[in-house]
């Protein structure tokens, strides 16, 4: 497709609302939008300033009225594109938002790409590569933690930091290509020194940049957890305690909970996707069965088990099978009705699980909840918080361009060490520099841009 056409795409979500709003972009989008919208005040869009609004009405070519709405022009490049947009804000139904759109390509406007409007903002420089992944993630962040995340690589917290190692490293790069101009053997010495305790501090660099990596994703992503246990031990009591509603319904009857229910829930900022699942047993009805299998099946996908058992009983061989599903797994082990007498000691799980959290809970007074979720966000984020969530890495493939680039430095250190000439270093440290390149988009191929623009939703 052509970056001169002019696009056209809905930017809200599809459904009623008060407002919908319809954007265009490009050279003729003013000229677009002006044949089929109508200041009342008389004036055309063209004459209006940037940055002003207008109401009035979309007309179809044969002048009949679809809809009142205010135009907003922003002229290039004070844009989100940095091309003239025109935002029609319409009435937020389907039906006059739908013939609006129709009515943008009749008047020379194109339908947008997936991420298309986000893709010219990249390619006109507004916003390098990892800015514009972020423009999702800001969409679709599920707690203020993940939001923290997404903003600090829309504002560039993180793309700086890459831009400055880059800098560095060209750096390095410059003093290994004069040293050549003098090729005395004490100068060379010298040199590759200075850049070998360089290469040292670029690799703890990235080394400290991927310990984020894994409280990134999940931040991003969110971490599925499955409460598994035995029935009536109090799964459903606990989904409702962590969501803070009454999402699940709980009896004191075994088998409630035939089918799973999942739903998110922030914990201390970490998204948590919580998959309540029924309670397993040996049973001889066919539909509770169905949902016994399903709940193996969700344990065996989780990234965290939250194995439930009750204190108030002894435990049995239900009981044990839970201990099977997890394990040498990531989990942590409640230990419910604390409120009642116990009967056995904790110490028997702790045994049983040394490498695991344990926290005793009660489901019904809603008490050691605070602890679990303190040992939630433990395993997320681990001993390497840093308190600074924007400049975490939040993607496999942002992820995977720092270990090549660590690869690369590593290599160079290896050269230097093994007393090889200054040109075998540049050239490793030129490919670093290269790799690194592709996480703010100065050096990566097309065909990546449209890889990642396609994940984005039309009207982004």
């Amino acid at each position: 497709m052509q970056q001169s056409d002019t696009i056209s795409a809905i930017a809200t979500p599809q459904g009623t609302a008060g407002i919908g709003i319809i954007r265009i972009s490009g050279e003729t989008a003013i000229g677009t939008a002006e044949k089929i919208f109508f200041p009342v005040c008389g004036k055309k869009l063209s004459d209006m300033e940037s940055h002003r609004a207008v109401y009035g009405h979309i007309r179809d070519f044969q002048g009949e009225l679809v809809d009142e709405a205010i135009a907003l022009v922003m002229r290039s490049p004070h844009s989100y594109t940095k091309e003239d947009v025109v935002e029609l804000q319409c009435h937020g139904g389907t039906m006059p938002l739908r013939r609006t759109l129709a009515l943008t390509y009749e008047a020379g406007a194109r339908s947008a790409e997936r991420g298309e409007f986000t893709k010219r903002a990249f390619l006109n420089g507004r916003l390098d590569l990892s800015q514009a992944q972020a423009v999702m993630d800001v969409i679709q962040a599920r707690t203020r933690t993940s939001l923290k995340v997404a903003e600090g690589h829309l504002s560039g917290q993180f793309s700086g930091r890459i831009r400055n190692l880059r800098h560095d490293i060209l750096e390095q790069i410059a003093h290994l290509e004069a040293s050549i101009d003098f090729p005395e053997d004490e100068i060379e010495e010298v040199v590759l020194e200075h850049v070998e305790k360089k290469v040292v501090d670029f690799i703890n660099l990235l080394k400290e940049m991927l310990r984020t990596a894994h409280a990134g994703k999940i931040l991003r992503d969110g971490l599925t957890a499955a409460i598994i246990g035995k029935p009536n031990v109090g799964k459903s009591s606990l989904l409702n305690a962590l969501l803070r509603e009454e999402r699940a319904i709980v009896t004191d009857i075994p088998g409630t909970t035939r089918d799973s229910i999942e739903e998110y829930a922030d914990i201390g900022g970490v998204p948590l996707r919580i998959i309540d699942t029924a309670g397993i047993r040996r049973t001889e009805d066919a539909v509770e069965r169905i949902g016994v299998e399903r709940s193996r099946s969700y344990a065996e996908e989780a990234s965290l088990l939250l194995a439930i058992f009750d204190g108030s009983r002894e435990l049995t061989e239900e009981d044990e099978e839970i201990m099977g599903l997890v394990e040498g797994r990531e989990a942590i082990l409640l230990l419910n009705k604390k409120d009642l007498k116990l009967a056995f000691p904790p110490e028997r799980l702790q045994e049983r699980f040394p490498a695991l959290t344990l926290c005793p809970i009660s489901t019904k007074e809603e008490t050691g909840l605070q602890e679990l979720e303190k040992a939630i966000v433990q395993k997320v984020y681990g001993s390497n918080f840093s308190g600074e969530e924007g400049s975490f890495v939040n993607d496999e493939r942002q992820a995977e361009i720092l270990r090549q680039a660590e690869k690369h430095l590593e290599a160079a250190q290896n050269t230097i060490q093994a007393g090889m000439s200054v040109d075998f270093v540049s050239i490793d440290l030129r490919s670093a520099w290269e790799k690194l390149g592709e996480i703010t988009g100065e050096t990566v191929g097309e065909d990546i841009i449209d890889q990642i623009f396609s994940q984005f939703c039309i009207g982004k």
